[in-house]
């Protein structure tokens, strides 16, 4: 990394952090999405996009808590992730749905490859994009809000507290 980024990523290394696993999980969001499209749900875009990210979702819980936001464990933060994650996961197929179902981007009124561009654009980019943001401010206000000693104590250049 060139040393004249290394001062932004370092002051802004939660967003970094939750950016990469951001960008695993669409990663695996697509590969998910397009098998089942192509396959299971051929006929059903929103529901095979919606598979994909509530499974990308569940990666993205285990990596946010461990790495991105290295939280401490409080108990009601599994039940609060799951209801943000159930808010993002609608905020992330509206596009879609305004896509296919508002502006009747499908077979037979487009082609079937128009069809397919404006799926990916709405529902993997677009989509994605709102509920990222989404996700990152509800995740940072409701759900990870206690941070360990250590990450705590790194942040404030100190060493942390010992028990």
């Amino acid at each position: 990394m060139p040393e004249r980024y290394r001062p932004f990523l370092v002051k802004h290394r939660k967003l970094v952090k939750f950016l990469v696993v951001g960008g695993t999980c669409f990663l695996l969001t697509m590969l998910i999405n397009f098998a089942l499209k192509m396959t299971v749900f051929e006929a059903k875009p929103v529901v095979a996009l919606t598979v994909a990210t509530v499974i990308a979702t569940a990666v993205s819980y285990v990596l946010n808590r461990q790495w991105s936001f290295r939280a401490a464990g409080k108990q009601r933060e599994a039940v609060l992730f799951v209801v943000v994650s159930a808010l993002a996961v609608g905020v992330n197929d509206l596009p879609l749905v305004a896509s296919r179902y508002l502006f009747d981007l499908r077979e037979p009124d487009v082609s079937h490859f128009t069809q397919e561009v404006a799926d990916f654009v709405s529902g993997m980019i677009i989509g994605t994009l709102v509920a990222m943001v989404f996700r990152y401010w509800a995740m940072n206000r409701f759900v990870f809000t206690r941070l360990s000693d250590r990450v705590t104590a790194q942040e404030q250049g100190r060493e942390p507290e010992r028990v």
